[in-house]
């Protein structure tokens, strides 16, 4: 295999278990915010409700309204009554899911009575790598979920929140993901009141989070440069605000990766390119890399930003600290410099900031 674009070893870093957040912060706005500042390579020590001193009315505010299913079940198998868990990760069909399973020797055909629904039951019909499965429903779940499901937290997690809504940004709206767009847990409505007041533009866009958030890194993706794929869509009215806000001087700040990985994945569309040639197509100088009007769409999107990857739409960003060796890492590093973004992590370790989705926030400009 020729030499990776990017070694996942070149984005690890050390990070205290301790510094590892458990429970968010309240109210949501008052967690800490590291400014990183790409051209002078500066740090400023801020509290996110802090933000708007960072706005104009000219700028725009990209958020992702993306709301986390209930997308952990527990189920018995059939025959032998052995416990598994069940993770939903993207909805093939009504009956048809794609999940993570949990448990053993789970083939083709093993029949599963899913906990808390007495008649609802699932068959295991396709197996995929590691404990990928997909798996069909004896009818459609989605009823059942807000009765038997649990929000899916990450594994570093270990207590259970008690409330399951504060692990869904206040602005949630679509339901479909299986994990939160942390970036977006600090805001508190009130905050975003103060944001639209000053005259700058809130869009909303959605990106579903998928299975890959719960995988780890695979050397084939690097090397193609291709994520899992995710829904994501664009609207016509949303491409119309920032290709507005672009032509009067404005500036994009994307509310996490997930949004970063929305709008560029629409700039591209925005030059003709096939959604065969997308991920691709990011690496390359384009006749004109500069802004053009955003294109909207609604697709799967498998872009994966790393380093070398040519941005056409966001010109800030706002997220959470990140997993070392982690695809999300490697897209901050592509927004600003690596080494800037491994110092800028060091600090906030020496200055005890709280890392990870329920941890404090980050704002790259």
């Amino acid at each position: 295999m020729s030499a990776l674009p990017c070694r996942p070893e070149d984005f690890d870093y050390a990070l205290p278990p301790e510094r590892i957040a458990q429970t968010a912060v309240e109210p949501r706005d008052s967690a800490r915010l590291l400014v990183v500042h790409r051209q002078s390579g500066a740090l400023e020590h801020r509290i996110f409700r802090d933000l708007p001193d960072y706005l104009t009315s000219n700028d725009a505010l990209v958020l992702n309204q993306t709301r986390v299913i209930p997308a952990r079940l527990r189920a018995r198998k059939v025959r032998s009554g052995g416990a598994v868990e069940i993770l939903l990760a993207q909805k093939l069909t009504d009956e048809q899911w794609l999940a993570l399973l949990g448990g053993k020797r789970l083939t083709v055909g093993t029949r599963l009575r899913v906990e808390g629904a007495p008649d609802l039951e699932a068959e295991v019909c396709e197996v995929r790598e590691g404990a990928q499965r997909v798996i069909r429903f004896s009818a459609p779940v989605e009823p059942h979920l807000q009765q038997i499901g649990e929000l899916p937290l990450p594994p570093y997690i270990h207590q259970k929140l008690s409330d399951p809504e504060r692990y869904q940004t206040v602005y949630s709206r679509v339901e479909g993901s299986a994990a939160a767009p942390t970036a977006g847990l600090h805001f508190t409505p009130e905050l975003l009141l103060r944001i639209r007041e000053m005259g700058v533009a809130l869009v909303y866009c959605t990106l579903h989070v998928g299975l890959g958030t719960f995988l780890p890194l695979r050397e084939d993706q690097i090397a193609t440069r291709r994520l899992h794929a995710e829904y994501a869509e664009l609207s016509p009215e949303a491409a119309r605000q920032l290709n507005e806000v672009k032509l009067r001087g404005g500036r994009i700040f994307a509310v996490g990766t997930t949004t970063v990985r929305t709008l560029e994945t629409a700039a591209l569309y925005a030059l003709g390119v096939t959604p065969e040639r997308l991920t691709q197509a990011g690496y390359e100088d384009a006749e004109q890399c500069a802004w053009r009007p955003l294109s909207a769409f609604s697709a799967q999107t498998e872009l994966f930003i790393m380093p070398g990857f040519k941005f056409r739409a966001v010109d800030a960003m706002i997220t959470n600290f990140h997993l070392p060796k982690s695809s999300l890492l490697m897209l901050v590093s592509a927004f600003a410099e690596r080494e800037l973004i491994l110092r800028a992590y060091q600090v906030a370790i020496q200055e005890q900031y709280r890392f990870y989705s329920l941890g404090d926030a980050m704002l790259i400009v």
